[in-house]
């Protein structure tokens, strides 16, 4: 697996991923906001992807309707606004969920991104949230050293989210 910045050919790939998490997030793949975000971070080289080992393809042929192999395993867009850095939106592909797609990602994005001490922070799923377990975002980001904060916004589906943040020193 290789992680690294995404490129314009990649913005294919992150729908992909999204279209396989919006029954927990709500709709983005037709989301013109959505869309924007993931083409802005983008261009300002904060977004990540990884892919397989060897791959140049990110996204599917164009006009196909098969699902692309190999496809981005996972992606990641970032941002910081002086020592709290946010983990905007992180995916991994069905596929790759459990294989270190996630770490290698946020591993990345920090090597990358962050300068200093200070936190990072990610909202995901609050604790009734359906997708909590099932997913197991709670669980992923605690193995991170990520600890639950304060409940926020719900998502656009309606459920519960919970800030979780992590201490850099």
């Amino acid at each position: 697996m290789i992680v690294r910045l995404a490129d314009e050919q990649d913005g294919a790939g992150f729908l992909d991923l999204a279209a396989e998490v919006e029954h927990w997030f709500g709709p983005m793949v037709e989301d013109p906001g959505f869309r924007a975000s993931v083409d802005e971070r983008i261009r300002r080289s904060m977004a990540l992807v990884a892919v397989e080992s060897g791959s140049s393809a990110s996204s599917k042929p164009s006009g196909s309707s098969e699902p692309s192999e190999p496809g981005l395993l996972g992606g990641l867009l970032f941002g910081a606004q002086e020592t709290t850095y946010h983990l905007h939106w992180l995916v991994v592909s069905e596929r790759a969920r459990g294989k270190g797609v996630g770490r290698a990602l946020v591993a990345e994005a920090t090597r990358r991104f962050v300068r200093g001490p200070g936190t990072i922070e990610v909202v995901t799923f609050g604790a009734d949230h359906p997708g909590a377990v099932v997913s197991g975002a709670r669980v992923f980001y605690e193995s991170l050293g990520f600890e639950p904060a304060e409940a926020t916004d719900p998502g656009p589906e309606g459920g519960s989210r919970q800030i979780y943040r992590r201490t850099l020193a």
